[in-house]
This record gives C-alpha cells, sequence and structure tokens, in this order.
C-alpha cells in the first residue's frame, strides 16, 4: 500500500465548477473529473506564466509531481474538449492558503478570498499596482466539493 498523497497548497478556489458543451442536454453527457488541485496547476502555469519549479513551490510539491498533476489537468481537458464531455471540477487532497496582497499605490494590505481573481483591484483605492506577500495559511483544511457547487440534477 502505498502513502497517502501529500496536501496541495492552493491560492484560488474555483466559484464556477461545472462546464458543459452548448447544445447538447446534461442527461446525455458524460463528465470528466478534475480536482482542485488540477485547476490551480492549470492557473499557475498557463494562466500566470510561472515556471514549474516555482509553481511546484507555490502549491508545497515536487517538481515531478507537479508536471503530472498538470500534464494529467491538460489530458483531461483535452478530452473533454474533443470528444465533448461536460467538465466538473470537485474534490481532491488540498489546503486553502490565502494570498497577502499589498497595494503599490496606496500600501493597503489584505487577505485574498478563495474567489478572488489572481491579482484583485485595491479594495481601498481601486489601484492595480498588487504586491504579493509571503504566504499564510489558513487553519482549516479543505476537502471535497468547493462550496457552493452545483449537483447534477
Amino acid at each position: 500500500m502505498g502513502r497517502p498523497p501529500k496536501c496541495r497548497r492552493v491560492e484560488f478556489l474555483p466559484q464556477c465548477t461545472f462546464f458543459k458543451p452548448a447544445g447538447i442536454p446534461l442527461w446525455s453527457l458524460e463528465e470528466v473529473a478534475l480536482t482542485v488541485e488540477d485547476v490551480e496547476a492549470l492557473r499557475l502555469k498557463d494562466q500566470e506564466g510561472l515556471e514549474q519549479e516555482k509553481c511546484a513551490e507555490r502549491m508545497g510539491i515536487s517538481r515531478p509531481t507537479f508536471q503530472r498533476i498538470l500534464t494529467g489537468a491538460r489530458q483531461k481537458v483535452t478530452q473533454a474538449l474533443v470528444e465533448g464531455k461536460a467538465i466538473r471540477v470537485e474534490g481532491g487532497n488540498y489546503e486553502y492558503v490565502s494570498r497577502r496582497l499589498r497595494c503599490g499605490q496606496c500600501r493597503a494590505e489584505w487577505d485574498s478570498q478563495p474567489t478572488d481573481p489572481a491579482e484583485p483591484p485595491c479594495p481601498k483605492c481601486g489601484g492595480e499596482e498588487i504586491a504579493r506577500m509571503p504566504h499564510r495559511r489558513c487553519h482549516s483544511r479543505l476537502k471535497g466539493k468547493p462550496e457552493g457547487s452545483p449537483d447534477k440534477s
């Protein structure tokens, strides 16, 4: 029996957790499941454009583990797009880690929320010159579906 997977750090929880092809009834679709850490790997590498070493560091895992997660996530998304399947985001073994942000214009500091975009504007002055502060862990460990995710009916 192998060891349990290491808990992965995520800085973003998706608000939208279900995607389907337009014009096809939900009851006739097969689904592909992405974990929350799959989405985080895609976000860090493909949206933020970070190098794999930095992505792995941010998630608190090794670079080879990050590569496996990223490759698996890309395969799932590709399968859904090519084969016309729905994508459901749920579950995984992760811990939400808040991001401490600072405005470069007014120097205000705040903690990001799980559903915030990567670099939200300053809540005090609306400035967009935002700097990321060192990681700050949340005390609760989140497992299972993200809050507010729809059930398939």
